[in-house]
């Protein structure tokens, strides 16, 4: 009988220590956290989807930041264990040893949101990382993502070449939602107002409407899972583009905490392969 191997653990990513250094609100639902940290390797920031872990102690904890996250996990039950909500960087510099994350904020909602909303210069946060493997190649790129996507197709189209083009569907909840963007001469983004609708739907809309370019182009599609479900269908089912051509993956899931997304996040996908898998079949 083959005994079945086992998935590799990822290894672990260290752990850092970051001060912050300024804070604004950017948009009505956007605030922007500039952090100090000197023990990042900057050298290895070489793509635009790069992510942190921000460690927050839970409610009720014995501790604060600084601690050994792998310690806590040793020594405390689980209900203890730091809590981590995942963050792409939306710019860094490598000179001055600064980051930049953008937070969707509503009011008093979620965990890092009103720590953002509250943060002040000289406060401290740990996180872990970085993660991330995408960055911006061919000469035609279509983004498209809601708000925990904008930094990560932003700073995507900063990097891209200057002869280069793009399209961009970015998701907010309406026109008073807007972010500051950057400009590229050959990229056009389009604002997909929610109004009111379910997250996901409008950007479904907007992105299968708009079809499938000609030519050669690359994909970066992030954002709610219900969204990436319908945009893979389109992609891999409907329009046979070629997965190798496409970064496309669920930031986050309606009604769930980012806890509960990271350990159902594997099952849905498969799930989500195997409907296309026979999609596909009865063609």
């Amino acid at each position: 009988m083959k005994k079945e191997s086992l998935p590799m653990p990822r290894p672990a990513r260290p752990a850092h220590s970051a001060t912050v250094t300024a804070s604004s609100r950017i948009s009505r639902d956007m605030v922007r956290v500039t952090l100090s940290c000197e023990s990042l390797d900057y050298t290895q920031l070489n793509h635009t989807d790069h992510y942190v872990k921000l460690l927050f102690p839970p409610d009720g904890a014995s501790y604060a930041w600084p601690f050994d996250p792998a310690q806590i996990r040793e020594e405390l039950p689980r209900d203890q264990w730091p809590v981590t909500r995942t963050y792409t960087l939306r710019s860094w510099d490598a000179e001055a040893q600064t980051i930049v994350i953008d937070f969707v904020s509503h009011g008093d909602t979620g965990l890092a949101g009103p720590w953002a909303d509250a943060a002040r210069p000289g406060d401290q946060i740990g996180f872990m990382g970085p993660g991330g493997a995408w960055h911006p190649e061919g000469s035609h790129i279509v983004f498209a993502g809601d708000e925990a996507a904008a930094p990560a197709i932003f700073a995507g189209i900063e990097a891209l070449p200057q002869d280069a083009t793009a399209e961009a569907w970015v998701e907010v909840a309406d026109a008073e939602a807007h972010l500051p963007a950057p400009s590229h001469p050959g990229t056009t983004i389009h604002w997909v107002d929610r109004n009111g609708a379910t997250h996901g739907t409008e950007l479904v809309r907007a992105v299968t409407a708009a079809g499938v370019p000609s030519g050669d182009t690359r994909w970066f599609i992030h954002g709610v899972a219900e969204m990436i479900r319908h945009l893979r269908r389109f992609l891999f089912v409907d329009n046979g583009v070629a997965k190798p051509d496409v970064s496309i993956s669920g930031y986050w899931r309606l009604g769930m905490v980012e806890d509960e997304w990271q350990a159902s996040k594997r099952e849905f996908t498969e799930e989500v392969e195997a409907s296309e898998a026979q999609a596909a079949a009865n063609r």
